[in-house]
């Protein structure tokens, strides 16, 4: 690795994969080194990885979990001799509850994630051991812990409610809202390249990608969004439900003789995409079938109407729209989906123009309309890295 000082290394890891990004502590701060470890418990697991400027990097590796992989990850990393300038080193929590800002991990915060770790399996518990294989390995590193669910603590309660017995709200048991690190990084996105005025506006954000969700945002504050207890919920998505009536869970559970696990499996990994057209999850593959592969139509019909009602829906939360983002791997890189999801919604204002829309350029709209609809690229590891940056600094002015 090339000789950088004070590091911060983020942190991303999911179920089936560990995502990573190295950062030179710098105004601006700039990327060094970004790879990942893929299909984790699969025999086709890889470690990608690409120095900055550079060719993209790989090899085969066995790991048969997430712990496994952290290993790896931790092993490769002092090869690299990466820890040698690291600073601090910064997790995406996927579930932290009513947490507003970036954390210093501490044994009670462990504490507190491994009691809600029920509230998302897919997710917390590769999260904890991440931290915890890390920091046994290193304890003299700062880790901090960046809640995917902060930017929406800013709900209004009524937006947080579920129409289940009070007393499961006491326990928690509410809608927190996911992709807040991607939502974060968009909204700072957006006032830079359009402006304060802008950014202060009644804006809509479709994230679009394997996990898929809208919010609404007025004021620089989410006001609502579509996910809510966990990250299943909302859109149908690649592999997940989204909003399942209820009344389907439990005809699993009396008719089928479906375990918690067997259901579990089905609506965050069997469903969705993949399970609608029975083909494939991957939009892009969706996409290139539709015309002879009725149920990919029926699929990306789904989708896209879905994604509609929630504009609408959040339309009529804000009283209006000012801006409308498209972002992540399908709200980024496919036009058609962005034309589909904006026919029709004319009535707020919202026409694509052709041309721009299929060039995928930042701004989509007609110039004619009111509404300005854009394309913004997210990136989480970056909005991870600046909130680990703003917590060394309150440690330093402390």
């Amino acid at each position: 690795m090339q000789s950088v000082n004070n590091c911060i290394l983020t942190i991303n890891g999911g179920s089936s994969g560990i995502k990573f990004s190295l950062y030179s502590i710098a105004v601006p701060l700039n990327l060094v080194m970004h790879g990942e470890i893929k299909n984790i418990a699969s025999k086709n697991s890889s470690l990608q990885f690409t120095y900055v400027p550079g060719v993209v990097k790989s090899f085969p590796l066995t790991a048969g979990d997430l712990g496994d992989a952290a290993d790896i990850l931790v092993d490769w990393l002092e090869k690299e001799n990466a820890f040698s300038y690291l600073k601090a080193i910064g997790h995406r929590i996927v579930h932290g509850m009513q947490h507003a800002k970036p954390e210093l991990v501490t044994e009670s915060l462990m504490d507190e994630l491994k009691k809600i770790s029920a509230y998302d399996p897919e997710h917390l518990p590769g999260e904890i051991k991440l931290i915890e294989i890390i920091g046994k390995r290193y304890p003299a590193i700062m880790q901090v812990a960046c809640f995917d669910t902060s930017f929406h603590t800013s709900m209004p309660k009524v937006a947080k409610l579920l129409t289940i017995p009070r007393s499961y709200y006491e326990k928690g048991i509410q809608r927190y809202g996911f992709h807040g690190l991607s939502y974060a990084y968009l909204l700072e996105e957006l006032e830079r390249i359009a402006g304060s005025e802008a950014a202060l506006g009644k804006i809509v954000i479709a994230h679009l990608g394997n996990g898929a969700s809208v919010t609404a945002i007025v004021d620089g504050r989410s006001v609502d969004t579509s996910m809510g207890f966990t990250p299943a919920s909302g859109l149908p998505m690649s592999t997940r439900t989204g909003d399942l009536d209820p009344g389907v869970a439990l005809y699993f559970m009396q008719q089928e003789k479906m375990s918690p696990e067997a259901f579990n499996l089905l609506i965050n990994h069997q469903s969705g995409l993949l399970g609608l057209s029975g083909t494939s999850s991957d939009m892009r593959e969706l996409i290139n079938i539709k015309d002879t592969d009725k149920h990919a139509g029926e699929a990306i019909d789904l989708f896209c109407y879905q994604a509609k009602k929630w504009i609408g829906s959040f339309a009529a939360v804000l009283g209006g729209i000012d801006t409308l983002v498209f972002s992540g791997g399908i709200g980024e890189n496919a036009p058609e989906i962005r034309e589909r999801i904006c026919a029709g919604l004319g009535f707020l204002d919202i026409q694509l123009d052709k041309n721009s829309n299929h060039n995928n350029e930042p701004v989509i709209s007609s110039a004619e309309k009111r509404v300005t609809v854009r394309v913004i690229r997210t990136n989480e590891e970056l909005m991870i890295a600046k909130l680990v940056y703003s917590v060394l600094n309150q440690i330093i002015k402390n």
